[in-house]
């Protein structure tokens, strides 16, 4: 368990596409601790395994609430609807943000920590976060969808 790096914007690995987990061994739990013990001490939401310089398809979102926390391995977007313009920023591309067209909601497969199938449906900031890791597996920044990016003000 370790707070990782998270790679930023101009990092190569980030714009490669991820590999499938075929298993989930020692490797993936020490990932998925690594990932965890990283966006607890970022100001983020979310964050994929690229971020952290790991190109396995796995994405962890934990909104801080103590209601949304979660691992996804292998996630897949199954379904999507509706379309919802907002800001949306990122740990690898620090003190920015975009506007990004999303879907609305978003109906997502992949597989826990513990090797169990999961069916998510997320709506709002769900579906952005969902969408926005999931981009990461298949290396897209969210600045490629952006329609405009600009600086954050200190």
């Amino acid at each position: 368990m370790a707070v990782k790096r998270i790679l930023t914007f101009g990092e190569t690995t980030l714009e490669r596409v991820s590999k499938k987990v075929d298993k989930i061994d020692g490797e993936t739990m020490e990932l998925i601790r690594d990932m965890k013990d990283t966006l607890m001490v970022s100001p983020g939401i979310g964050l994929a395994a690229p971020q952290i310089g790991v190109l396995k398809k796995v994405i962890y979102i934990n909104f801080k609430d103590d209601e949304t926390e979660f691992f996804l391995i292998n996630p897949k977007i199954n379904a999507k609807s509706g379309s919802i313009r907002d800001a949306e920023g990122c740990l690898s591309y620090p003190n920015y943000e975009g506007i990004v067209d999303r879907p609305k909601k978003v109906t997502v497969t992949g597989i826990d920590e513990k090797g169990k199938a999961v069916v998510l449906e997320g709506e709002g900031l769900l579906a952005r976060a969902l969408c926005h890791e999931i981009d990461h597996l298949d290396g897209v920044l969210y600045t490629k969808r952006a329609r405009k990016v600009y600086m954050l003000e200190e």
